[in-house]
């Protein structure tokens, strides 16, 4: 039987280009996202470039969190067992704090700390039923240090999706399930999607997609701990990013 993975956010971007990619590599896909629409279509084109591929496609909202645990239980028992969820469905709208903006900020507080919490939650209970398994947490470079402007509560999210990871991963070690159960977080930096198409211009760092998914997907695949993806800048920049004096790194972001 073949692998299979839970993506949610799955309806474009990063999302939709991994569930392209985990086909390409024979896995069977459950796909979450709020867009359907764009869900079936996804289905459509990767049932027929694999046929035979199973894909279990369900509407999902992350806010929603009893939806979390049913959705997460019903795509489990549609394909029989869940071998690695990825949690992926996020936004990145903020505004500078103090701005009269607290509707933005606590959206994508919600959708990306509250909603990722749902997520593990809902995918660690599959796991302990299972006794294996594998989560990956979607953090970004952004994560490893407070960032400011409009990014700072996106960044701090992201931080809360690092230590969450971070925190199952301590929990489980030196278990029996150390093992059988893995965590990686993956660090993203300036891939192009739609959550960042109005960065696409001002920076030469971007990188397509394709490529961005494929360091994404290679990083899962190894089961790393984490990973900065692409590896290059984003490896040799992580430690300028942490320890940089603040008037560099405002220079930098």
């Amino acid at each position: 039987m073949a692998s299979t993975i839970l993506i949610t956010g799955a309806s474009s971007g990063l999302g939709a280009e991994m569930a392209r990619q985990f086909a390409d590599r024979g896995y069977d896909l459950a796909l979450a996202a709020r867009r359907t629409e764009r869900l079936t279509e996804l289905s459509a084109e990767i049932r027929a470039a694999h046929p035979g591929r199973r894909v279990a496609v369900r509407a999902l909202d992350v806010t929603d969190h009893a939806a979390v645990f049913r959705v997460f239980g019903e795509l489990r028992d549609e394909l029989g067992r869940l071998d690695r969820v990825v949690v992926n469905a996020g936004l990145g709208k903020g505004a500078r704090l103090g701005t009269g903006r607290f509707d933005a900020n606590l959206e994508t507080a919600m959708t990306n700390a509250v909603g990722a919490l749902a997520q593990t939650e809902a995918a660690m209970e599959v796991f302990r039923a299972q006794e294996a398994g594998h989560l990956v947490m979607v953090s970004s470079m952004s994560a490893l240090r407070g960032m400011p402007g409009s990014m700072t509560t996106y960044a701090a999210t992201k931080a809360c999706v690092a230590h969450l990871a971070e925190g199952l991963r301590t929990e489980l070690h030196g278990t029996r399930l150390q093992h059988r159960i893995k965590v990686t977080v993956l660090y993203p930096g300036y891939i192009r999607s739609e959550m960042n198409d109005q960065v696409a211009q001002r920076t030469p760092l971007m990188s397509s997609t394709a490529k961005g998914v494929r360091a994404m997907v290679a990083a899962i695949e190894t089961e790393v701990a984490d990973a900065c993806v692409p590896r290059w800048p984003w490896a040799a920049l992580a430690p300028v990013m942490r320890h940089a004096p603040l008037a560099v790194l405002k220079r930098l972001v």
